[in-house]
C-alpha cells in the first residue's frame, strides 16, 4: 500500500495539530522571554535618554585635528585582502595625518597579492609597518594579531618610546576623521573604548547585506549604550575600539604566564569581543560611545557587509561559536549580576536559531493543516486560553520590535530603509537558523580536536573606493 489511507489520514492530521499546539507553546514561550528580556533593555535606554537629557553629543569642528596625548599604534590583520587592504591603508593614513600615528598591517609569507596591494596603499608613507607572518596562513586572526603585537613591541625598544593607546581594525574599514582624536582622548580616562560600526547600504544587495544595518544600528544605538550606562563590560566589536598600552601588556604578560604569545587568545574566533570584555572588566573599565562630528555625521567605521547568503550565514556562524560557545566555554559565568545578564543575551544564539527554526516550520504545518481544512476537515483540538494568550503577546511583541527596529534604521539611513528594515526580519531570521546549525556542527568539530580556523569573510570593494567612483559617475 503506497501512502496514506483515508482512514488514517483524520488520525495524521490530528497528530500534527498537536505538534502544532506542542510547536507553539515552546516558540511563544521562548518569544514571550526574549521579548520581556528586550523590553527591560528598551526600557533602559529610555531611562538613560531622559537622565542624560539630548542624547548624542557634537563634537567641534576641526576636532579630528586634534593633537594626540602620545603615540598611537592601529594594528590591521589581512589575509586574502588584496581588494581592499590598499584603499583601507591609503585612506586611513589620509584620514589621520598624525605624525604620532604608526600603522601595522600584519600579512602572511603566503599572501603576496595582499602584500603588494598595503604596499601601493602605503606608498611611501614612513607610518606604515607591514609584518610579515612567517607562518602560512590562514592561522587565526588572533594568532596574526599576536605577530602584530610582537613587532610591535619590537618598535617601541628600537624607537625607545612607547606607544600609549592601540587601536584595532580590519581591512575592509572606512575609518572617520575624528575618530583616532576621539579614542586618544577617552583613553587618558578609561582602558578601553569601543566606537559604533556602521555597516553602509549596497544596492546589489538591499536584503542580505541590508539587514546587517538593522541588526548594527540597533545594537549600537540601544542596546551597547545600555550596557555603557549599566556599568557592564562592554565587548569589543574588533573594529573603531582602542586599548590602553598598559591594559594589553598586562594582558600579554597574563597569556605568557599560561604559555601565550600575545594579548590575543590564537584559540578563539572572537578574540575581539573576549579582549573587550576581559580588558572592561576585572578592575579595568571601559566606554562605548556615540557621537557626532561637526557635521552631524555618526563617529563610526563604515564598512561593506557580505552581500551573499552564503558568505552571511560563515559570517554569523563564526560569530555564534565564538561568542556563544567558546565564550561559554572560556569566560564563564560569573560576575555581576549584570555581567551576567549581557552573558545572556550575547549567548542566546543558539537557542534562538532553535526557537526559529521551530517557528518556521509551523508555517509549513500551518499550510498543510489550512489545506486539510478547505478540503473539508474539522480540527479535532482546541487552542488552550493560555497559548491563545501567549499567541496574543507574542504577535504584540513582534509588532512592538518591528517598530523599534524601523525606527533605528529609519534614523540612520532613511525612511525607505527603516520599511526595508521590517521586510528583512524574516531574511535575518533566516540567516540565523542557518549560522545557528554551521556554528553547532563547528563546535563539535573542535571538540573531536578540530583546529580552529580562521574561517573569513571574503571582501571584494572597500567603501572609500566605491564612493569615489559613484562621485565620479555623478
Amino acid at each position: 500500500m503506497v501512502g496514506v489511507s483515508l482512514v488514517d489520514m483524520p488520525s495524521l492530521l490530528a497528530g500534527m495539530q498537536r505538534l502544532e499546539q506542542e510547536l507553539l507553546l515552546f516558540s511563544s514561550f521562548w518569544f514571550i522571554v526574549g521579548a520581556l528580556d528586550e523590553l527591560v533593555v528598551d526600557g533602559c535606554w529610555l531611562w538613560l535618554r531622559v537622565k542624560r537629557g539630548a542624547g548624542e553629543s557634537r563634537l567641534p569642528r576641526g576636532y579630528e585635528l586634534r593633537p594626540l596625548n602620545g603615540r598611537a599604534a592601529v594594528v590591521v590583520a589581512a589575509w586574502h585582502e588584496a581588494e581592499v587592504i590598499g584603499a583601507m591603508v591609503a585612506h586611513a593614513l589620509k584620514a589621520w595625518p598624525h605624525r604620532e600615528l604608526t600603522m601595522f598591517v600584519g600579512c602572511y609569507c603566503n599572501d603576496p597579492e595582499t602584500l603588494a596591494a598595503a604596499m601601493a596603499g602605503a606608498g611611501d608613507d614612513p607610518r606604515v609597518r607591514l609584518v610579515i607572518n612567517e607562518r602560512p596562513g590562514p592561522t587565526t586572526k588572533a594568532d596574526c594579531l599576536n605577530r602584530v603585537y610582537a613587532a610591535l613591541c619590537a618598535e617601541e625598544v628600537r624607537r625607545g618610546v612607547p606607544f600609549t593607546s592601540i587601536i584595532m581594525h580590519d581591512a575592509e574599514d572606512m575609518v572617520h576623521p575624528a575618530a583616532l582624536a576621539v579614542i586618544d582622548r577617552v583613553l587618558e580616562e578609561v582602558h578601553f573604548v569601543q566606537l559604533p560600526v556602521r555597516p553602509e547600504p549596497q544596492r546589489s544587495s538591499h536584503w542580505i547585506a541590508g539587514h546587517y544595518s538593522d541588526e548594527f544600528t540597533e545594537a549600537h544605538a540601544k542596546s551597547l549604550v545600555v550596557r555603557d550606562g549599566l556599568g557592564a563590560a562592554i565587548p569589543a566589536a574588533g573594529v573603531g575600539c582602542g586599548f590602553s598600552r598598559k591594559a594589553l601588556a598586562e594582558l600579554a604578560a597574563s597569556r605568557a604566564a599560561e604559555g601565550g604569545d600575545g594579548p590575543f587568545s590564537s584559540e578563539c574566533l572572537t578574540e575581539d569581543y573576549e579582549l573587550g570584555l576581559l580588558v572592561s572588566s576585572g578592575g579595568r573599565n571601559g566606554r562605548f560611545l556615540r557621537l557626532r562630528d561637526s557635521h552631524g555625521d555618526l563617529v563610526a567605521t563604515r564598512a561593506f557587509f557580505p552581500a551573499r547568503l552564503d558568505d552571511a550565514v560563515r559570517q554569523k556562524a563564526r560569530w555564534i561559536h565564538g561568542i556563544a560557545l567558546q565564550g561559554w566555554d572560556r569566560l564563564g559565568w560569573s560576575g555581576r549580576p549584570v555581567d551576567i545578564w549581557m552573558a545572556l543575551r550575547d549567548r542566546r544564539g543558539p537557542l534562538m536559531a532553535v526557537v526559529l527554526a521551530a517557528a518556521y516550520g509551523l508555517l509549513v504545518i500551518e499550510a498543510l493543516l489550512a489545506t486539510a481544512r478547505l478540503l473539508g476537515w474539522r480540527e479535532t483540538v482546541a487552542f488552550s486560553p493560555m497559548l491563545r494568550t501567549m499567541l496574543a503577546i507574542s504577535f504584540a511583541a513582534f509588532v512592538w520590535r518591528a517598530l523599534w527596529r524601523f525606527g533605528w534604521t529609519a534614523r540612520e539611513y532613511g525612511v525607505i530603509e527603516g520599511l526595508r528594515a521590517i521586510v528583512r526580519i524574516p531574511i535575518a531570521n533566516i540567516i540565523a537558523i542557518m549560522a545557528g546549525r554551521r556554528a553547532l556542527a563547528a563546535y563539535f568539530r573542535t571538540l573531536r580536536g578540530s583546529e580552529v580556523r580562521w574561517e573569513k569573510t571574503r571582501h571584494s570593494e572597500h567603501p572609500a573606493a566605491a564612493f569615489a567612483s559613484r562621485s565620479v559617475a555623478s
